[in-house]
């Protein structure tokens, strides 16, 4: 049994590296085949790369690497060593990789509509940062003097990460135009857009409330036939006064049809709220699920 959790807990190690592993990749690709051939500019440790590389000649890759080690330092000082564990592998990897391709020649891909080339660098940099932090670990980079800030300031880590943005994109007004700076910022939206979508994905459900006179038959075929379970909240109607329970659900977006038929085929004149929330945690959804005998005769 031992050996089991053991090997069980070293392939979700190797799974977790390997996400890593792949954002790192997805995110120095963005950067090598959209950014650099077109010339666009963008924030964070990145965007800082570019700056030194158009201003000094300094290969990006080196610059980000000494600039990640400088700043892993001074995280693992002021954090502790918690915070190195899930950032030493983003802080050796994303370099590391940035490098290879850069070695390599990669001319990338230059585009006539460097709009394009914003909305495919913005796809793939969200998706690959947001990869890293889905598994719960850290990029890196200039996250780390935000995450001091908080610590030691209080300072709010989304704040302090925006202003860093827009001076690292004002900065980059000396090495290129005007129209480049607006370009990235259009970058940085269009990434944390993603990131945002990236994210909620999987973890995304659809909250149901359902009122009606037939509320004890609806909630008994909800957990029949979705597999789905419920709570009952006691509420008082507005206008005539009429008190009784209402149904409230969790469920995944596929199962809305079904529900919404198996409500109305009750009761058409049910009243239900649909909303979406971001994420679910507990039993049933976090947690595994249990299934218990409703054995109403044992009640008092």
């Amino acid at each position: 049994m031992k050996q089991n959790n053991n090997r069980q807990k070293w392939l979700q190690i190797a799974v977790k590296a390997a996400v890593i592993l792949l954002g790192n990749v997805i995110y120095a690709a963005a950067v090598v085949l959209f950014i650099m051939p077109n010339g666009l500019v963008t924030g964070g440790t990145t965007g800082l790369g570019l700056f030194f590389n158009r201003l000094c000649g300094i290969p990006v890759s080196l610059f980000v690497s000494v600039f990640n080690i400088a700043v892993f330092g001074l995280g693992l000082w002021q954090l502790g060593k918690g915070f190195a564990l899930t950032t030493v592998l983003s802080t050796v990897m994303y370099p590391a990789v940035l490098g290879i391709m850069e070695r390599t020649g990669i001319t990338g891909f230059y585009m006539q509509d460097r709009l394009m080339a914003v909305i495919y660098a913005g796809i793939f940099i969200g998706a690959g940062i947001g990869m890293v932090i889905k598994v719960g670990a850290s990029t890196g980079g200039v996250d780390i003097p935000c995450l001091i800030l908080r610590k030691k300031c209080g300072i709010n880590v989304s704040l302090s990460l925006y202003v860093l943005d827009c001076v690292i994109l004002g900065l980059q007004l000396i090495t290129s135009g005007t129209e480049e700076v607006l370009y990235g910022i259009l970058l940085i939206i269009t990434y944390t857009l993603v990131l945002d979508k990236v994210l909620m994905a999987g973890t995304a459900r659809i909250q149901v409330k359902i009122v009606s006179r037939r509320y004890q038959r609806i909630n008994a075929l909800i957990g029949e036939r979705l597999d789905c379970g419920t709570s009952l909240l006691h509420m008082e109607t507005g206008y005539l006064h009429n008190q009784q329970d209402m149904i409230m659900a969790v469920i995944s977006k596929r199962d809305l049809p079904r529900l919404n038929q198996l409500v109305l085929d009750e009761d058409p004149e049910a009243f239900m709220v649909i909303n979406q929330i971001n994420e679910v945690q507990g039993r049933g959804f976090t947690l595994k699920k249990v299934y218990q005998e409703n054995d109403i005769t044992n009640k008092t």
